[in-house]
């Protein structure tokens, strides 16, 4: 299997140079050349994660130096349930909960499987690989505990000063050792615009190995697929009919996977974006003018993107607005109808969503009841609603239970140094 920039499909790598690039040199995203296919009634007796994360990635490490090791990175990264909660059997209604990994959130299994496939790959000349992450929230705390003392690895987290929750700004700051975190004075997106342009700085390039850990980089992207591939093929089991999903959206790239995974013929129907009041996508799909603009901040804050990075991967397998239009829809929620669908979900379901989550919730309760009707509705739910208590508990008016594992975060001393949006302070910062 090979893999080629979404900018120029004329020089094709490995999955592992693709891994340890990031970004293609021309700045595009990696994307497979070619698209294995597994059949829907694909047998869904085992679905336990790591096993079928080594069967459906095993075409895209084909011939690769990794492809030995993928049972083995497949063990290390998925060692934690993504379990499928009925919230309505009537209506044939669940919740796809990812907040079971290490940092409470779904970018704990990409992150995983990132940080053991490189780890695995040989390195040369001795200088440590840097590994710059842009987050929102919860992409640095994620890939700061998949890498946090790692041999050979330095990461470099981005955040935007005072745009995140204070849970997620400790996980961003607790690391110490290999993880340096920075405030940048700025929002989202001039923290990925910082990565992508220090990936491509021949001076920083000279001075640093540098990859990315964001959705940018395929091996966050790829693992990203399997938890999609159980739900799936569970439901289908279960219904005999194609689960829809309605999918929590900012960079894109955790709805890339459940495309992606539909398009390797996993018995995924309907995919829905549900977006914050960064209202990017849904104008993209209504009008068919791409204009992204500056993010706005909402109580959503792990999707305040208004540039989506992962939108060229979507292009790339949809060119055309007709295409893409059938492929996906998308739906807009303000600050307003999240805080209601908080209070509403705890209510009907006596459940805390985070506000992410929320999102999601809402633009279900929004659909058509003969669209609703016409199929099992999974609502993904990426995080746990611990990392966001200063939200969720007043509206619910009940405290919500902390996992131990955010528990022992909250023990550990914080550091972070603050930036300007530019990359000469990103620049000033490395080369302390």
């Amino acid at each position: 299997m090979r893999f080629a920039s979404t900018r120029d499909a004329a020089e094709a790598v490995s999955f592992s140079a693709a891994v340890q690039a990031g970004l293609a040199p021309d700045g595009g995203l990696y994307v497979p050349t070619s698209w294995p296919t597994m059949p829907a009634a694909a047998p869904s007796q085992d679905l336990e994660l790591a096993a079928l994360a080594a069967r459906v990635l095993a075409p895209f490490l084909a011939g690769d130096p990794l492809e030995g090791e993928l049972p083995a990175i497949a063990r290390e990264a998925f060692n934690f349930a993504a379990p499928l909660v009925t919230l309505d059997a009537a209506a044939r209604l669940y919740l796809l909960e990812l907040f079971h990994g290490p940092t409470a959130a779904f970018k704990d299994f990409g992150a995983r499987f990132l940080a053991a496939s490189l780890a695995r790959l040989p390195r040369s000349g001795g200088r440590p690989l840097n590994l710059l992450v842009a987050t929102s929230g919860d992409t640095g705390g994620a890939v700061a505990a998949a890498f946090h003392e790692r041999p050979g690895m330095q990461v470099t987290v981005l955040f935007p000063k005072g745009l995140v929750s204070p849970t997620q700004e400790r996980q961003l700051t607790c690391w110490g050792g290999n993880v340096a975190s920075f405030a940048v004075r700025g929002r989202f997106d001039d923290c990925q615009r910082l990565v992508k342009q220090a990936l491509q700085a021949p001076d920083l390039r000279a001075r640093f190995d540098l990859s990315s850990a964001n959705s940018i980089n395929l091996g966050r992207l790829l693992p990203q697929m399997i938890y999609y591939a159980a739900a799936s093929l569970a439901l289908y089991s279960e219904h005999g009919e194609r689960a829809s999903f309605i999918i929590p959206s900012g960079n894109l790239g955790n709805a890339v996977a459940c495309i992606w995974g539909r398009r390797l013929g996993l018995p995924i129907g309907d995919i829905v974006l549900a977006h914050n009041a960064n209202r990017t996508v849904p104008d993209y799909l209504q009008s068919g003018q791409w204009q992204p603009r500056a993010s706005i901040a909402t109580l959503a804050s792990a999707m305040d993107v208004g540039n989506p990075s992962n939108m060229e991967r979507v292009r790339n397998l949809f060119p055309g607005m007709s295409e893409l239009v059938h492929a996906v829809s998308a739906d807009s929620v303000d600050d307003t109808a999240i805080s209601g669908r908080i209070r509403a979900a705890f209510h009907d379901w006596g459940r805390s969503l985070c506000p992410h989550t929320a999102v999601a919730a809402e633009v279900y309760a929004r659909l058509p009841a003969p669209r609703r009707r016409a199929s099992p509705w999974v609502i993904v739910a990426t995080a746990h609603a611990a990392k966001f208590r200063e939200i969720v508990e007043p509206l619910t008016g009940e405290a919500v239970s902390v996992p131990e594992s955010l528990m022992r975060l909250f023990a550990r001393p914080t550091a972070y140094t603050e930036i300007p949006a530019n990359l000469e302070g990103l620049r000033a910062a490395l080369n302390l």
